[in-house]
């Protein structure tokens, strides 16, 4: 017997009943992966040990998931003692309902099938996981008693009645492992939270008060709720939630007695936790608040958060998304002590979110050649070399993926590289989500589930009661269903401003590769590789202006480089930005820039900005507006609340009439004049535009572009489609483009550029002393 501290479970190992210990400690047990053991905390339960991972050597942990913990009633850092047990093969086992169910009777065997190798004892609680939903379920007795090991022969008995006992509980079935990407937030609120109420000596010692109350601040969908939810199960501790309109009253006197009933009803029940969710709606500013019942609520909550006797063992947890409409009463130290702020999750977050929501689906690994080889590869540490050799030249000679997974099969290697290309996928759809919150991405993972039971739809008859086995093992959620999901769902921070990026590429803009090179650093490298410019001790540029004659693809330049950046992307149009109605337009730039935070990395266009920040002190007449929009647009590129990962691209072709503010460095840093292309990069604006032409052996894109001096990427466009017309023109059945009528194009459509307006681009660009792209002057070549 040994004494091993509780920590968190990894989450591939959550519903799995099985705890990791590591290998030292495991020596010393003299246990092995697959063996049972006993794990004794308030209660008793079993679960199945697998080797612990290195960096956990020597620490001393046992890793168990929230199930266990539950079974165990032990919280994270707790202790718990580890005892080795010889169990039986399960014949039978009955699971009841911790929550009304209903299910057809061939459930039975795919529960079976879902709980093999899980060692149970009579109260144990096992989740069975459907299509990304979890059932939670009691053992509520087992065939022979004690514990036992399920097998693939063990009957499965299901109880359609929930367990009685458990249905008056007001504790929360929602684990630290069902949150994903808030570590630090977890850490600091079980501080705040849970250490109070379940180590109040630990305050007493110190002779201090624990805190009375928790803020949770954030954008919709970012699991405040649930890690209110969370603390509350891990504490053991009763959770009441207030939401607003429920506990409000037409009776005078009624609402304030509501509330004091959900306080009493907690403290009599302590611990509890009270939960007020949306709490702006609760207790707004009482100088804003229009009726006297909001004042009288707002009272009240403050008379009852200053009276709560039993300190520590009831505690508040407030969430909202517009902690600015709160009164600032509840806001000091005493009654909501703490303030925590929970953003938009990144990269690292939003994977594991999605292998949260992802773990109980059954997932179909996109058996794609490549993919397959490089995984193989990367199991050569782990595996006999000289047989993943012998797979991978099997595998380059298939040419499907069913053959693919059936060498793999064969191999034993099916389970190792599905996981691994599993991984992959939820990689990379993490790295395709800019933007969603937790919610988004279970939106996400429904939708995807939702796209395969359409695709099976046709194969299940609905005429009959039940659904047979073998359909059900059909039931696959592919790569395919969630990158279709993510058609469907869009982050909820931007539903309002986001605008469909176009599937613009560098490769579609031909030339201009130093004006490409400039982008990528501008906006690529902030938002790819941070870790450089902090290696520099530098910041990120924080905008670009694009200026020159109108069509030389200064608006395309911006598209490729959100596309490639794998930014959000919002656009934003001047003329919408004015509003009839005083501080509108202000608080239009104002919104864009807050959604863009929230939903970093962005990058936010201004097409055409000369409309929305001309030169102050030339709006006679007028209300001031746009003088007031050039502020706003100042202060949020450079005010005290600096925009991160937020990248600014403004373009015009009037950069004259530009307010001098906005083009100091620290704002728009780098000022890149956009030519009328040269000869090269014309000749690549014709490769581009051609590419999808039937162009006959005569034509020469080298000469056009010779021929083509002054015209800008938008010429060459109209250009390359007038000669299609004009050969359509001619005969509606042609099949090929000649050059005489690229010739007849030329004839039509001149340059739209002349000499005299570049010469003034090109002087605008050195008073601005910053970079023109070429010096060159085509008639010195």
């Amino acid at each position: 017997m040994v004494d091993l501290m509780v920590a968190e479970a990894y989450q591939g190992d959550v519903g799995k009943g099985i705890v990791r210990i590591d290998p030292l400690t495991m020596e010393k047990l003299s246990l092995k992966p697959g063996d049972a053991i006993e794990i004794s905390g308030k209660e008793k339960t079993y679960a199945t040990v697998w080797r612990g991972y290195i960096e956990d050597q020597g620490k001393g942990i046992i890793r168990m998931d929230g199930i266990l913990r539950q079974n165990t009633k032990a919280g994270i850092g707790d202790k718990v003692k580890i005892t080795v047990v010889e169990v039986k093969e399960a014949k039978k086992i009955t699971l009841a309902p911790m929550q009304a169910v209903r299910f057809s009777t061939g459930f039975e065997s795919y529960v079976g099938s879902r709980l093999v190798e899980q060692v149970v004892d009579k109260g144990s609680k096992v989740v069975i996981g459907v299509l990304g939903t979890a059932f939670p379920f009691i053992v509520t007795g087992t065939t022979p008693k004690g514990p036992v090991k399920i097998n693939e022969y063990t009957q499965i008995e299901l109880k359609t009645e929930p367990v009685t006992e458990l249905k008056e509980t007001k504790v929360p079935n929602v684990t630290y492992e069902d949150i994903g990407g808030l570590k630090e937030e977890v850490k600091k609120i079980r501080e705040m939270v849970e250490l109070p109420m379940r180590y109040p000596e630990l305050f007493d010692k110190l002779g201090i008060e624990p805190p009375k109350g928790v803020l949770l601040a954030g954008p919709p969908g970012t699991g405040k709720t649930l890690l209110a939810k969370a603390v509350a199960n891990e504490a053991g501790a009763n959770f009441y939630t207030i939401n607003g309109p429920e506990i409000m009253s037409k009776y005078v006197g009624e609402t304030e007695e509501n509330l004091r009933k959900i306080f009493e009803e907690a403290e009599e029940n302590s611990p509890s936790i009270i939960f007020i969710d949306e709490i702006d709606a609760v207790a707004p500013k009482r100088d804003e608040a229009s009726g006297e019942v909001e004042r009288r609520m707002v009272a009240q909550l403050l008379t009852l958060l200053d009276g709560l006797e039993s300190r520590g063992q009831v505690v508040i947890l407030a969430a909202t998304n517009r902690p600015d409409s709160i009164d600032m009463a509840l806001r000091r130290p005493g009654r909501l002590d703490r303030e925590l702020t929970i953003g938009i999750p990144d990269r690292t977050a939003r994977k594991e979110i999605l292998q949260i929501h992802t773990r109980n689906m059954p997932l179909q690994p996109d058996y794609e050649k490549n993919n397959v080889i490089s995984v193989l590869n990367e199991l050569i540490g782990e595996l006999d070399r000289n047989k993943i050799e012998e797979v991978v030249k099997k595998v380059e000679n298939s040419a499907k993926e069913e053959l693919i997974e059936k060498i793999l099969k064969e191999n034993d290697l099916e389970d190792k590289v599905k996981l691994k290309l599993n991984q992959m996928m939820i990689k990379e759809l993490a790295d395709k989500t800019h933007g969603f919150a937790g919610a988004d991405l279970a939106a996400l993972s429904k939708e995807a589930a939702m796209k395969t039971l359409r695709r099976i739809l046709p194969d299940i008859d609905l005429e009959k009661e039940e659904i047979p086995r073998e359909v059900l093992d059909k039931i696959k959620v592919t790569r395919d269903d969630f990158f279709g999901g993510l058609k469907e769902v869009e982050p909820s921070a931007l539903r309002e401003v986001l605008v469909e990026v176009p599937n613009v590429r560098w490769n579609d803009i031909g030339g201009l590769e130093e004006i490409k090179q400039d982008l990528k650093e501008a906006v690529e490298w902030p938002i790819k590789n941070r870790e450089i410019f902090e290696r520099m001790g530098i910041r990120p540029p924080k905008g670009v202006l694009l200026f020159g004659p109108p069509g030389t693809g200064k608006t395309l330049l911006a598209k490729a480089v959100a596309n490639e950046s794998e930014a959000n992307f919002i656009s934003v149009k001047g003329p919408e930005i004015f509003s009839k109605w005083v501080g509108e337009s202000e608080k239009a730039i104002r919104e864009i820039f807050r959604k863009a935070r929230q939903a970093a990395p962005t990058v936010v266009f201004f097409d055409e900005i000369d409309s929305v920040a001309p030169k102050r002190g030339m709006d006679f007449g007028s209300s001031g507006v746009t003088e007031k929009v050039v502020n706003q647009l100042l202060t949020e590129l450079d005010g005290l609340e600096e925009p991160k990962d937020v990248v600014i691209i403004a373009a015009t072709n009037r950069p004259d009439i530009l307010d001098q503010a906005l083009l100091r460095p620290g704002r728009l840093d780098r000022i890149v004049l956009v030519q009328v292309p040269d000869e090269n990069a014309r000749y690549e604006i014709f490769k581009v535009h051609a590419k999808s032409m039937p162009l006959s052996k005569d034509v020469d894109l080298k000469a056009l572009a010779t021929e083509t001096k002054g015209y800008t990427g938008a010429d060459i466009e109209a250009v390359c489609r007038e000669a299609a017309m004009i050969a359509l023109r001619e005969d509606i059945n042609s099949k090929e483009v000649f050059l005489k009528h690229f010739k007849g194009a030329l004839n039509r459509i001149a340059p739209s550029v002349k000499d005299d307006d570049m010469d003034a681009y090109k002087d605008l660009a050195r008073e601005y002393g910053r970079s023109i792209e070429s010096e060159k002057d085509e008639n010195k070549e």
